[in-house]
């Protein structure tokens, strides 16, 4: 099962070929968004329908099929003739892994008894973390002797081979009976789709597209109030100890994602790495996630989760302000440095806000609550590259790059700490249990 997870996170292998793509097709470093935004639009539109479904037809069933999906993207990404056909590619790479995330935690935790619940989560994440590690430096060494197609080409056997061995893990028992809501799951991807559309363009489409995400999500609140089988229980956001978590989430994920998009530039233009360096610096930050997985579960007993949770996004928003003052002086184990010190609080944070969500949530939701876990994260990624994008205007020449480099991290780490600072107006949310 574990196996067939790491297809997702070894996702990261892309973001050191970003260089490598960008050249390739032509590109402007702002256009690289789209490789990014294609593959999570489909993702966050459909993670909290896949859980849903994972609930009612069976975890594994759904994990399967996403697999088998994802290795025809794999191969569709890989033996992409335009960055169109890439595109539409990394489109199909996004729902074959909402259906895998949206089954995959539901399904680690079936196979122990509920009293392990915060430890598997732990470790869960902590496999997680190591393969996003992996990912760059893997992704470096690819495209340094085979080329960018190969990050792409490479995880095909990899979920293969976790397909042909699914066989070996027990499927969850289902409730036979439950309704799957199908208006509303429509509705809550036409929101999340329309919102994450709205967020990548500009001008008049942008417009449209949040009037229409405003609209979406109306009538999906409008339809989950009534519904006797809701896609999810949106009451549950009415309660801060709920709802901040869940935002605070979409808060980490961007200021972590930032340094994934931006780093690679700054690393190859300013610090003159290579592919392969680049990788290896990229790794630290999901090394020290690993690591802030591992302790997780063992705080969380001593400290109590939502104290760890808000350890995790400190340690997270100080890395942000740290990568703001980067520049060519920086030493470099002062990067590494900042990077492990971000991953160990996305880490501990990760772990404890899953645990939340998880805890909230009835046994039978289980795949709802996962996949809440897996959206939040997803739209802080689609925030970051947005707005990071937005944000970034470097210009020719390594000053002109580092001044907009600094101004990018500087804004977002100045927002970011305000919001955290407005959530202690609610201190239920981080502490206790």
């Amino acid at each position: 099962m574990l196996l067939g997870t790491t297809v997702a996170p070894l996702d990261s292998a892309v973001n050191a070929a970003f260089p490598a793509i960008t050249a390739a097709f032509s590109l402007e470093v702002a256009d690289i968004r789209w490789i990014v935004i294609s593959y999570l639009l489909a993702f966050s539109s459909l993670i909290i329908v896949a859980g849903r479904l994972a609930d009612l037809y069976g975890h594994r069933l759904v994990f399967g099929i996403g697999l088998a999906l994802s290795v025809a993207a794999f191969l569709g990404c890989g033996s992409a003739p335009g960055y169109g056909w890439l595109l539409a590619a990394r489109v199909a790479q996004g729902i074959g892994i909402a259906l895998v995330l949206g089954a995959g935690p539901a399904l680690a935790l079936a196979l122990y008894p509920e009293s392990e619940r915060t430890r598997v989560l732990a470790r869960y994440t902590a496999a997680f973390a190591v393969a996003l590690a992996a990912g760059p430096v893997l992704g470096g060494m690819l495209v340094d002797v085979f080329g960018w197609r190969s990050v792409y080409l490479g995880r095909a056997p990899v979920a293969l081979a976790a397909l042909a061995l699914l066989g070996r893990v027990p499927e969850t028992r289902i409730e036979p009976g439950r309704a799957f809501d199908v208006t509303g799951a429509f509705l809550l991807a036409a929101w999340t789709a329309c919102l994450s559309l709205a967020l990548a363009a500009g001008g008049a489409v942008a417009a449209v597209m949040g009037l229409a995400a405003a609209a979406a999500f109306a009538a999906f609140l409008a339809r989950e109030a009534r519904a006797s089988e809701p896609t999810i229980r949106v009451g549950l956001f009415r309660d801060a100890a709920f709802a901040i978590p869940n935002l605070a989430s979409v808060a980490a994920h961007f200021a972590g994602f930032g340094v994934f998009l931006l780093g690679p530039y700054f690393f190859v233009s300013v610090l003159g790495l290579s592919a392969q360096g680049t990788g290896l610096l990229l790794a630290l930050g999901p090394a020290g996630a690993a690591l802030g997985s591992a302790l997780a579960g063992r705080l969380a007993v001593a400290l109590g989760t939502r104290r760890v949770a808000l350890a995790g996004v400190l340690l997270d928003l100080a890395g942000v302000a740290a990568t703001a003052f980067w520049d060519k002086q920086t030493a470099l184990a002062a990067i590494a440095a900042t990077l492990v010190v971000q991953g160990l609080g996305i880490g501990l944070f990760q772990v404890a806000y899953t645990d939340i969500v998880v805890a909230a949530l009835p046994l039978r939701d289980r795949g709802v609550a996962s996949s809440l876990a897996n959206l939040t994260r997803t739209l802080g990624v689609v925030g970051a590259a947005v707005v990071m994008s937005a944000l970034f205007r470097g210009g020719g020449g390594d000053a002109a790059f580092l001044e907009a480099f600094g101004f990018a991290f500087g804004t977002v780490a100045v927002a970011l700490w305000a919001l955290l600072a407005l959530s202690f107006a609610k201190p239920r949310a981080w502490s206790g249990r």
